[in-house]
């Protein structure tokens, strides 16, 4: 199977959870899984949706939510959805990556589909000559102590939905206002921070998707 990669610009969050739920769907659906109550999309290839967020803070399935600090005080809406890990911040200037993969074709591996993301971002890093890594235990992607990008998914009947978030460009603050994926203490930066050079989300997206299908094409 395919995988189609859409630039989608700035969308807001709720919008663009609606397409991955659609598009889920449309993948079960064509392999008879039926997703009860979801309408698909037309389609059923698999996508990569690349794309901007209005500034939301979002949160995964959890009882604890004291990541988002106090939450009547926080400076833009949260949404609460079905996705690992804790309080982070999407918004714009940073480049946010949904892919919609069928992972009962790969392997049926959700570790190796988490390593196999950080990978594609820390190739691409490489573009910018930032030595980005992977650290043991932690989810993401790293240069030295400072993060640069967070990683969540879904799976539902073996297909996948949220994905990846890489800091590009722009102000970070509302970082600060939230625990990031509930590590005190750490440092958020941007590809911008890190090369002092002025980098659009778009030119990101385009390296993100060519290498994200040379990756996943092999997966």
């Amino acid at each position: 199977m395919s995988i189609e990669v859409q630039w989608l610009g700035r969308v807001g969050y709720e919008e663009t959870l609606a397409l991955q739920e659609r598009l889920v769907a449309g993948i079960a659906n064509a392999r008879g899984d039926a997703i009860e109550n979801q309408k698909s999309e037309i389609r059923n290839s698999e996508t990569l949706l690349l794309l901007e967020h209005d500034a939301v803070y979002t949160i995964g399935r959890t009882r604890d939510q004291s990541s988002l600090g106090d939450r009547a005080a926080l400076p833009h809406p949260v949404v609460e959805i079905n996705r690992g890990g804790q309080a982070t911040w999407h918004g714009p200037g940073q480049l946010v990556g949904y892919p919609i993969l069928d992972l009962q074709n790969r392997g049926r591996d959700l570790h190796r589909y988490l390593r196999a993301l950080e990978l594609v971002l820390i190739e691409t890093l490489r573009e910018y000559d930032i030595d980005a890594e992977q650290r043991a235990s932690l989810t993401g992607v790293w240069v030295g102590a400072k993060k640069i990008a967070s990683i969540g998914v879904g799976v539902r009947h073996w297909i996948t939905m949220h994905g990846f978030a890489l800091n590009v460009c722009g102000d970070l603050a509302a970082f600060q206002h939230i625990t990031p994926c509930g590590i005190a203490g750490v440092e958020i930066t941007s590809i911008e921070r890190e090369t002092g050079h002025a980098i659009k989300v778009k030119s990101v997206a385009e390296k993100v998707g060519e290498i994200f299908l040379g990756r996943f094409d092999e997966m």
